[in-house]
């Protein structure tokens, strides 16, 4: 579903999509502290690489995007050449180099929760000791559900931020930074919370 409702608004993604919050910058510097270009980030749902693929690439750090939107991806292609853009499902991704930090940013909630251990571990698995994940879960403990974006249809689903937590921890790694970045409202937002982990 959500591969073709991204196909369908690339436009307007990339045009919403064209630079970063504030709280996106915080926690990008949280991730690269101690890091130095050229090393090598995954970008797990990169979508069209605007705005923190660009923003990495720019400081010299080598970006590997991946994403199943084939539109999104050709965006990417066309504007950043020097990065790696890989179309690929976030659960049947398998990596094939070790990296030096890993974002999921406003991703991983487009599958279901059933997948997220899994698609959590093949990442973390996939870092150098020391290396920090960057990435954002829903807030609150609400099912599945599906909302429209540019009249298209999205799906959604979450664990608790707690739960993504523990996941994480029994996972071997460490959180560095965790908050609300919008919590729940009794209406349609379901809350978003954003975390930085070290791994050893």
């Amino acid at each position: 579903m959500n591969r073709h409702s991204y196909n369908a608004i690339v436009k307007e993604w990339d045009a919403a999509r064209s630079t970063l919050f504030s709280h996106e910058t915080a926690f990008l510097d949280r991730l690269l502290i101690n890091l130095q270009p050229p090393a090598k980030i995954l970008d797990l749902g990169c979508g069209t690489g605007r705005p923190i693929a660009e923003f990495l690439l720019r400081r010299g750090f080598r970006v590997t995007g991946v994403d199943q939107a084939e539109e999104l991806l050709s965006l990417a292609r066309q504007r950043y050449p020097e990065g790696r853009w890989l179309q690929s499902s976030m659960e049947s991704f398998e990596s094939d180099e070790d990296y030096d930090g890993a974002v999921i940013w406003d991703s991983l909630f487009h599958l279901p929760r059933e997948h997220h251990e899994n698609v959590l571990r093949k990442v973390v698995g996939s870092l150098r000791p020391g290396a920090k994940l960057m990435l954002t879960v829903g807030g609150s403990d609400h099912p599945a559900f599906t909302d429209t974006m540019y009249g298209h249809t999205f799906f959604y689903d979450s664990f608790t931020p707690e739960q993504t937590v523990l996941i994480l921890q029994n996972l071997g790694a460490s959180i560095e930074s965790a908050d609300f970045i919008n919590p729940p409202t009794t209406g349609r937002d379901k809350g978003r919370y954003g975390i930085v982990a070290s791994v050893a």
